[in-house]
């Protein structure tokens, strides 16, 4: 291993700024502008970023190009970063400054140096607990001492290697929004603009397989669905299973039993807690399973992490045989969002099993639902796949980080690991 050196962050900067203090639009005035809120969980979906009217002076000065660093300097996510990829036409607002990177020192490699624990502590540790609002200036981020590879090709070589499982995690996100997109619109076709029906029944010409056109009705019925098909109750598709009420005092960050579900951990699907208590209704969540939180937001999701117990104010419709778990994802979304929008005027909205028992579902047959389990469920599958393999690379990643970064680990030995898990 070539000969490591100790330095700050400010050696490694060509320059650290700070952000645009400015208001965000949702209509396209100009550039993007990303603030401390838009990167959720080391990602940025630039779709969803907001715009700024800026001057092309202003644009210039706070332009993100390939290869920025964008650090959290306030609030809770004080510490976080995030290396820019290919941005669209974007600036940064303020509470994120910018780092760009000299060219004596590789910009993804201090980019991972920012993630690890020897950064993070530095900057809990100056932190402590001064006040409720954390807030670090550039000058004390800064000081961070970090140690790196005089070499800059073996900066560069550890910034891609960890750059790989992070590209690949990526991969399967974007692979994840498309399928998962995929699913809604056969979804939202066949059974909520019932779009096969209305095309025959208006004589237009056959958009799917033969043997799937057949199965639809050649006319809408006086409610406005296809001729025959049923609203039955959500008990005709599902057992619904509520979670425990698991003792908080049990809970451990040890790792210590199994992984415990609460609302908090749904987004994520990081369990936070884990528990060795055996609740006598318990109840085991595995990946792909159905959970839904019932207090704040009424949001489905597939469950694409680690087998898990299911906490109180969670719930877990489990499809009965027969029941595609493609088709209960999609039909479960407008009974839950419509109970979610008639709750807006309480202080936190619950979900209840007396709501849940009000849920209608369209039931098209049979052969219906066979039809869209052959096409729809295998996304849903590969989705969850994708995860669980993300879940792997993330780990391994974590594991790889904190070792590369301190060069207790030779590059050619994390190379290994790395083929192992790809």
């Amino acid at each position: 291993m070539d000969e490591w050196i100790e330095c700050k962050l400010a050696d490694t900067c060509e320059s650290i700024n700070y952000g645009l203090t400015a208001s965000a639009s949702e209509d396209p005035v100009g550039p993007h502008l990303l603030r401390i809120t838009d990167i959720v969980g080391g990602n940025i979906d630039w779709a969803s970023v907001p715009y700024v009217e800026a001057d092309s002076t202003t644009t210039e000065k706070y332009l993100l190009q390939d290869g920025d660093i964008v650090l959290a300097r306030t609030g809770a996510s004080t510490g976080t970063s995030m290396f820019i990829k290919r941005p669209p036409k974007a600036i940064f607002a303020s509470y994120l400054v910018r780092l760009k990177i000299n060219y004596d020192f590789d910009s993804q490699f201090v980019a991972y140096f920012l993630k690890s624990n020897a950064f993070l502590s530095y900057i809990h540790g100056v932190l402590g607990d001064k006040s409720a609002q954390p807030n670090a200036s550039a000058s004390t981020m800064k000081q961070a001492p970090m140690r790196a590879p005089r070499n800059i090709d073996e900066q560069r070589q550890i910034g891609s290697l960890l750059g790989t499982l992070d590209d690949k995690i990526d991969l399967n996100r974007r692979m994840n929004e498309t399928l998962e997109a995929m699913a809604r619109a056969i979804f939202k076709d066949w059974f909520v603009d019932f779009g096969p029906t209305r095309a025959k029944a208006e004589g237009r010409v056959p958009y799917l397989a033969s043997e799937i056109w057949d199965l639809f009705p050649h006319a809408l019925d006086d409610d406005d669905k296809p001729e025959g098909w049923e609203m039955r109750s959500v008990y005709d598709y599902a057992n619904v299973v509520y979670g425990a009420p698991f003792s908080s005092k049990q809970f451990n960050d040890e790792k210590l039993g199994l992984p415990l579900i609460r609302i908090r951990d749904l987004a994520t699907h990081e369990p936070g807690v884990c528990t060795e208590e055996k609740h006598p209704k318990g109840h085991i969540i595995e990946p792909g399973d159905i959970v839904v939180g019932m207090d704040g937001e009424f949001r489905l999701h597939v469950w694409k992490g680690p087998k898990s117990w299911l906490n109180q104010r969670v719930c877990h419709f489990e499809a009965l045989s027969g029941v595609p778990t493609a088709f209960l994802v999609e039909a479960l979304k407008e009974p839950l969002a419509y109970f979610e929008r008639g709750k807006v005027g309480t202080t936190v909205i619950h979900l209840g099993k007396s709501d849940i028992d009000t849920f209608q579902l369209i039931h098209p047959g049979e052969k219906g639902l066979i039809a869209f389990s052959d096409l729809v469920e295998p996304l849903v599958e590969r989705c969850v796949g994708n995860a669980l393999e993300s879940r792997t690379l993330a780990q391994t990643r974590n594991l790889l980080l904190p070792k590369l970064m301190s060069g207790e680990i030779r590059l050619c030995d994390a190379e290994k690991v790395v083929e192992a898990v790809e």
